[in-house]
């Protein structure tokens, strides 16, 4: 079951219950079971519970002042206040589908709802595109407004589906231009990305009593059938809207096969699976005249290349497990991770050279046949035994000569070998050339900043923008390396920053990381940087997006992963303020029955819970220190503060003392007015501080209580602010020498 808006004629209810359209839901990756409760809280918070009241979805708006719901004849869903004024509406929240009246505003998106890809169309600063689902993600169409950016101002985009059109409203509602679309013959009418990536123009006719789709919005923009990413498949080749597996030029050898005989738009499959361990068996088929997504190969790794570096450009994804395919237009050569369809032209309609390089594994061969062994000649008995003896000797003379040369090249072919194995490993990030990470940075020119063992450079591969962090001064492993970024490369989540990709070349560990806009927290609480001050329901929305960033490490990893270093300068914002936690550097593996594991002492000083004094730590010292970010938030101060007056450079035993005279109010934020307005809401969060700061950690919450209690759907535990320890002035309090990871994240 699903929380949802769905919309029909419903005045014959027997055609409304079969031919509604879900226009919008609350929770279609999360569906829920018979017996759940949908909850219209006291502090205004909509809610939906699973049977077992596990929470699911909540609108996150506790605290507003709502004091009813409805929904409009447009289908939009309202929480609204005592003035009647909007809180929260799903058409600021879509998922696959618009509304007429409602917008796509710059940087939200609309996301295919079933398939085996992802696709989703985002309105961007200068038009609208379109993407599926790789990484990076792949650009399948692209339409772009003439304006100027320069003349529009800081105002975002926005695209609004009106009776007839499909418009560009820029600024102050300025109607920039628009897509045109046939006029609504019905008051009902929507707009859905399909599950195949077409963007379609839906409208209800009373005359039939049925949806129909009147309008196919791409395709009325030049884009053919064989241009969609999904029409046939991975490995697919169109034509003619006909779908066949790739052959070689100028072969007529195989190489693939169609999933489904009877069905030949589910794609191909190659004969034999690539497989990393085998990578010397790794070839490059011919497949020419081909037109791949975006003509431009924008959000690739692209390279330009002239006559002398094509090979090159074949021979680095040869190397390169994560490499599923050269393309080449005659001006680029790219390669990417994930072979959608291909569409096959005309060699007359490409307008360049146009081909298309796909990794294949060849069966590696026998190879010779053992020598048949010769039989022994009548030579007499003394020969033998000459012989024997000599071949001995020299069996014996060799035998030494070999180890004494493995003894003395070992260490030289170590490292040799270890790098191979970065490319042996399947489920790895992308692997990137050093040379390549030094020309999307220009030359490590673009500094962002320094973090743990290292510096980050802002870069840029194709169009898409990341974050470089050049690590150095490190006595870790290169296996220790290695499996640290298998690990972490598998983590995603809307609040953690994705690891890209890295660099192992000789001596030098480059790690990509996405590239997020605003920086790190510290620059927008501490006010060394001339921001404004946050809002409290910005605040708010970060303290909840790094509770569920916490969250997915902790419960919903295969393995919990305690991070051990939650600070403001390991939380990165991006333009809409939403929280992703970053720098797994000191990260701690867990398994599920382990209730404590035994590290040494790790950290940055004034986050640390009191357990590192005995090594033996869990998840929890998380929480700790993310009571402490929360104080910091509240405050927009350090925790650690030698500014301050000598009795209030530690934020913690202030918190102490002010809790217990009763004086909370005097640690809000006072460089924000707007603060002070919500005093009873702050200091319900700063108990939800206290609660985390528990000496006892047993006594902590988990970051899934946290994230329940910020929703609204759960009580705070109230303690005596004497529970929590009193910070020491010795900064050995704190922390201790470690060999700690290098895999940190950008800051």
């Amino acid at each position: 079951f699903v929380f949802a808006v769905s919309i029909g004629d419903f005045t014959n209810t027997m055609v409304g219950i079969y031919n509604r359209q879900i226009v919008w839901f609350a929770n279609r990756a999360r569906p829920v079971r018979e017996n759940a409760t949908l909850e219209f809280t006291a502090d205004g918070n909509l809610v939906l519970l699973d049977a077992d009241g596990t929470h699911v979805w909540s609108s996150n708006i506790s605290g507003r002042g709502v004091d009813g719901m409805k929904i409009t004849e447009t289908g939009n869903l309202l929480l609204f206040d005592q003035k009647n004024s909007t809180v929260w509406q799903s058409f600021d929240y879509p998922t696959d589908a618009i509304l007429a009246g409602q917008s796509l505003v710059e940087g939200t998106r609309l996301t295919t709802n079933t398939s085996a890809t992802n696709m989703y169309i985002i309105v961007q600063r200068d038009g609208l595109f379109a993407y599926a689902e790789s990484t990076p993600p792949q650009l399948y169409f692209q339409y772009n407004m003439q304006i100027p950016i320069a003349k529009i101002g800081n105002y975002p985009t926005k695209a609004t589906l009106m009776n007839g059109s499909l418009s560009f409203i820029l600024g102050q509602d300025f109607l920039n231009e628009s897509i045109k679309l046939p006029v609504a013959q019905s008051t009902l009418q929507y707009m859905r990305l399909d599950s195949d990536g077409h963007l379609r123009l839906y409208e209800w006719s009373r005359s039939a009593e049925s949806w129909t789709m009147v309008y196919d919005i791409l395709g009325s923009m030049g884009m053919d059938a064989c241009d969609y990413p999904t029409v046939c498949g991975e490995y697919g080749v169109c034509r003619g809207g006909q779908c066949t597996c790739p052959l070689e030029k100028n072969s007529s050898s195989s190489y693939f096969k169609l999933l489904d005989e009877d069905k030949p738009h589910l794609g191909c499959t190659p004969l034999t699976p690539i497989s990393c361990q085998e990578i010397q068996h790794h070839q490059l088929l011919t497949i020419p005249n081909i037109y791949y997504n975006d003509q431009n190969y924008t959000n690739f790794h692209a390279v330009t290349y002239n006559e002398t570096t094509m090979d090159a450009c074949k021979e680095t994804c040869l190397k390169n497990c994560s490499c599923m395919a050269v393309l080449s237009t005659g001006l680029k050569c790219v390669w990417v991770t994930k072979i959608f369809s291909l569409h096959s032209i005309e060699p007359q309609n490409a307008g360049y050279n146009s081909s298309a390089y796909l990794k294949v594994q060849l069966s590696p061969s026998n190879g010779n046949r053992e020598k048949a062994h010769l039989s022994p000649s009548n030579e007499s008995k003394k020969k033998v035994i000459f012989g024997a003896t000599l071949g001995a000797v020299t069996t014996l003379v060799l035998l030494v000569i070999v180890v004494v040369i493995y003894l003395r090249r070992r260490r030289k072919y170590e490292e040799k070998d270890e790098e191979f194995d970065f490319d042996q490993l399947p489920g790895m990030p992308t692997r990137f050339s050093f040379e390549m990470l030094r020309e999307c940075t220009e030359g490590f020119s673009r500094k962002l900043g320094e973090g743990g063992f290292g510096s980050v450079f802002e870069g840029k591969l194709g169009e898409v923008r990341v974050a470089v962090k050049r690590l150095e001064g490190s006595t870790q492993g290169k296996k220790e390396f290695l499996a640290e970024v298998e690990t972490i490369g598998t983590i995603e989540h809307i609040n953690l920053v994705k690891l890209i990709g890295f660099c192992a070349e000789k001596s030098e560990r480059l790690l990509v990381y996405e590239y997020v806009s605003r920086g790190s927290l510290d620059r927008w609480i501490y006010y060394e940087h001339e921001n404004n001050p946050l809002d409290w329901y910005t605040r708010c929305r970060i303290i909840l997006d790094i509770a569920k960033g916490l969250c997915y490490l902790h419960e919903d990893c295969r393995r919990k992963i305690a991070h051990l270093d939650i600070k403001p300068q390991n939380i990165l914002l991006d333009d809409n303020f939403n929280a992703k936690v970053a720098d797994f550097g000191l990260c701690k593996l867990i398994n599920r029955d382990q209730s404590k594991v035994v590290t040494m002492m790790r950290g940055t000083p004034g986050y640390l819970a009191p357990e590192w004094l005995t090594s033996s730590i869990t998840e929890k010292v998380d929480v700790y220190s993310f009571g402490v970010v929360i104080m910091e938030i509240i405050s927009g101060r350090k925790n650690i503060d030698d500014s301050q007056p000598e009795d209030s450079v530690h934020l913690i035993n202030l918190l102490r003392e002010k809790e217990q005279t009763n004086q909370l109010i005097d640690l809000i934020d006072k460089h924000s007015d707007e603060m002070v307005s919500h005093e009873e809401e702050i200091i319900r969060m700063m108990k939800l501080a206290v609660w985390c700061l528990q000496s006892d950690c047993a006594r902590r919450p988990s970051m899934s209580t946290v994230i329940k209690v910020l929703e609204g759907t759960e009580r705070i535990e109230t303690f005596d602010a004497n529970s929590i320890m009193f910070v020491q002035d010795n900064p050995s309090t704190y922390s201790a020498p470690s060999r700690a990871s290098i895999l940190s994240g950008p800051r």
